[in-house]
């Protein structure tokens, strides 16, 4: 085990790991407890009750933090013709079609999300085998294979996250930046549990939100009293 360095002791004496917290308390001492020189990310970690095994148990969407994450994404878009202006126009980074595919095909990926129209998919997932591993395949579930680019590039642009549950049923979501003000992280965090609770398969059975914690990039993770927000 890497030793812990004594700005990581110094923030792991903040946090009883034992504790469950309400939720402003939890994220106040991510805060406090965010001590690298960096604006550190926080995230938002959640075990639920579903079983992604079964296909009417997978849980996967995105949606738009009313506060955004701190980071501005690059946007990529493979569009043609009025759709690719209509891309360009709303502030994609890139914009393209064969000449993109093949550039990303000799190792280029200086781009955090992909947008495609339904027309260009089918040349889009000949890159399966390289965008797949990365999780930047366009996705309807996500929003990211439309014709409405521009609402598509416009929610990116505007803090835009996606969720997805793994196979450990666990789902992690960066809900903003350590030099947030608190009332952002809890708004950002609140949003976040509304929409998984909205999102809940019929077929769950038992407690869905088991264990729930925030955390910084470099800081100790701190559990969450989510009970109050489930109805």
């Amino acid at each position: 085990m890497a030793k812990k360095t004594k700005k990581q002791q110094e923030a792991l004496k903040l946090v009883d790991r034992m504790k469950t917290y309400e939720v402003k308390e939890a994220l106040e001492l991510v805060k406090q407890s965010a001590k690298a020189n960096f604006d550190e990310t926080v995230e938002a970690a959640f075990r639920l009750g579903v079983d992604p095994k079964k296909a009417d148990q997978q849980i996967r969407g995105a949606m738009v933090l009313p506060h955004g994450t701190g980071k501005t994404q690059t946007v990529l878009v493979f569009a043609k013709g009025e759709k690719a202006k209509e891309a360009e126009a709303a502030g994609a980074d890139f914009v393209g079609e064969a000449d993109l595919i093949a550039k990303i095909n000799q190792g280029w990926f200086d781009f955090d999300v992909i947008v495609a129209t339904p027309d260009m998919m089918a040349e889009v997932g000949k890159l399966g085998r390289v965008l797949g591993p990365k999780g930047l395949m366009p996705n309807p579930k996500t929003g990211t294979v439309t014709f409405d680019v521009e609402k598509a590039v416009n929610e990116i642009k505007a803090g835009k996250v996606e969720y997805r549950v793994d196979r450990q049923s666990n789902i992690h979501v960066p809900i903003g930046k350590a030099s947030f003000d608190i009332e952002k992280l809890v708004e950002n965090f609140e949003a976040l549990v509304d929409t998984l609770v909205k999102v809940k398969p019929q077929a769950a059975k038992g407690t869905y939100m088991r264990n729930v914690a925030v955390t910084s990039t470099m800081g100790p993770g701190v559990k969450v009293d989510v009970s109050g927000m489930i109805k």
